[in-house]
């Protein structure tokens, strides 16, 4: 990590506007920001190409495609985490936090459903100390307390772990992501080849679910995440009254608000809200709820999550950019807005001292194509 890495005359993606200069790098980190046209010998000519900070990934759903890439498929996890990293880095993502699902129903076969957190997180874990991974690795725990086992797996987890997003999350139908229980059902049956009858007995079975466990449920997530010293999140904020309950709880950062009035909330309550970016590129939601666009035209996004489609995070940001006429703060919404967010101090700026995580892109007809990307200073794309 000796090695110097200069990238001059490019268009610096700052906090706040963008300035055509040059970075340098070494051992890892950013030594000198410059402004000009200047490309000094040994210096890689950008031709004017965006330089951005790396992109910070707060939850995706991308990991578990790859160990399920059919139905009853269950590929080996270690290639699926290096297919997953490799994927990423590709898009331009240099820190990601994987979001795992910790709470199951082991008494209910109709849908794969089954404990997986703690050994995959093992597996990630591992591979992230022996230097295999391209990029940098985050556990998110996506804490299900519509599910029997949610208390028993967040106590498999520990400071060690540094998890360091924990999100409430509530998939009951009739509220939240599925609050029009016809949408619920067409992603369940579609998934899992439920006919009526079986689906009506699910939703009933979910119900007696929530009506055991969601409080006991709720309180154990809220105490687990400080325990862990990780942020908490929320997840489809649908109503006022959610929203205070989340900040009641010291919620910092709410994923996927489904209506402009949690949004509206989430802000009152100085929470960030994260919007997907399938839904920002695709036009709106797929279940129905709020588009990711009309709370960027109203000033109500803050994050992008690239969720279920890794390339979204880019597009995503680079659309936001055209739309706000400033692409400074549309990548600021990849970058700058979740590093602060889950204190992630020595990235997501181009400053130095700071991480020389960094991508170089440029934008042909409003799409962004990755030319290259550095995790620590070292070619991860």
């Amino acid at each position: 990590m000796t090695q110097e890495l200069i990238l001059a005359n490019a268009t610096l993606v700052m906090p706040k506007e963008t300035v055509t200069g040059s970075i340098v790098v070494r051992k890892g980190r950013i030594v000198d920001v410059a402004t000009g046209r200047a490309v000094p010998a040994g210096a890689e000519n950008c031709d004017g190409d965006y330089v951005a900070p790396g992109l910070i990934e707060l939850h995706t759903d991308n990991l578990e495609r790859h160990m399920r890439p059919r139905p009853k498929v269950d590929w080996p996890h270690q290639a699926a985490i290096v297919a997953h990293d490799a994927e990423l880095a590709s898009v331009g993502i240099t820190t990601v936090f994987d979001a795992l699902r910790v709470g199951s129903i082991p008494s209910d076969r109709r849908r794969n459903y089954g404990k997986y957190a703690r050994s995959v997180a093992n597996e990630i874990l591992e591979m992230r100390a022996s230097g295999a991974l391209r990029i940098s690795h985050q556990i998110h725990l996506r804490a299900e307390t519509c599910s029997e086992t949610l208390v028993e797996e967040l106590a498999e987890f520990g400071t060690e772990d540094r998890v360091g997003i924990v999100s409430l999350m509530d998939h009951t139908p009739g509220q939240r992501q599925f609050m029009d229980v016809a949408k619920f059902e067409a992603y369940v049956r579609g998934k899992d080849s439920m006919d009526a009858d079986g689906f009506g007995e699910y939703v009933d079975f979910l119900y007696g679910l929530h009506d055991k466990f969601g409080k006991r449920h709720e309180e154990a997530t809220v105490a687990a995440a400080k325990r862990f010293g990780a942020v908490l999140a929320s997840h489809d904020d649908t109503t006022v009254s959610q929203v205070a309950t989340s900040a009641g709880y010291g919620i910092h950062l709410a994923e996927f608000p489904t209506t402009v009035e949690a949004a509206q909330a989430n802000h009152t309550h100085g929470i960030a809200n994260i919007m997907g970016g399938p839904n920002l590129v695709r036009g709106g939601s797929h279940s129905g709820n709020v588009a990711a666009m009309d709370l960027a035209k109203q000033g109500l996004l803050d994050i992008i999550s690239s969720d279920y489609v890794p390339s979204s995070l880019l597009l995503g940001a680079v659309m936001l950019g055209n739309k706000w006429g400033n692409m400074a703060k549309g990548l600021h919404t990849v970058t700058a807005a979740p590093a602060k967010y889950t204190n992630l101090e020595d990235r997501g700026r181009l400053e130095v001292g700071l991480q020389a995580d960094l991508i170089r892109f440029r934008v042909t007809e409003g799409v962004p194509a990755l030319r290259a990307a550095w995790h620590k200073g070292l070619r991860s794309a």
